[in-house]
């Protein structure tokens, strides 16, 4: 049977096995090692045929990290159902878990804040920075600036001498 259909794939190309469908929509295939009519074997290939095929409209998250993992041959087993929905579920108990964390140290930092244990941050003011107060404001140095082409002289003024 195999030496039939090593015949055919050569005859009619590539042969690929439909390995499984994500709740996406994309289409996972594994194309089988082959020998080529000269005898040269080329290896196993995993592909993926996206459901939405346009690269540009391509977002993240487009393939369950499971079947990256199958593509990538990280690991030797496409992912069954049970395990991508029990990996969904987990997923989602942790985001729950770590909003509720996350309100909760709010309301604790709040509640610090609140009775004085903890000091409020204090803004940073950079001078030169767009939130500093003196930003766009002129200020006079004592020392001479120098860039480039543009020299500035400083408004120091000589002191009297004593003697």
């Amino acid at each position: 049977m195999s030496r039939i259909a090593a015949i055919l794939r050569r005859g009619f190309g590539v042969v690929r096995e439909h390995v499984g469908t994500d709740h996406l929509g994309n289409k996972y295939y594994l194309i089988p090692e082959q020998k080529t009519w000269t005898g040269r074997i080329v290896r196993a290939k995993r592909i993926v045929e996206a459901a939405n095929a346009k690269e540009y409209e391509y977002m993240e998250g487009s393939i369950p990290m499971e079947w990256d993992a199958w593509i990538r041959g990280r690991r030797k087993e496409p992912p069954s159902i049970e395990e991508l929905l029990k990996n969904e579920s987990n997923r989602e108990q942790i985001k729950t878990k770590a909003k509720e964390v996350e309100e909760k140290d709010r309301a604790l930092l709040a509640k610090e804040y609140k009775e004085g244990l903890v000091a409020t941050p204090a803004r940073t003011v950079a001078k030169g920075h767009a939130a500093a107060n003196s930003f766009d404001k002129q200020e006079f140095n004592e020392e001479p600036t120098s860039t480039a082409n543009t020299f500035q002289p400083g408004s120091w003024m000589p002191t009297s001498k004593k003697d």
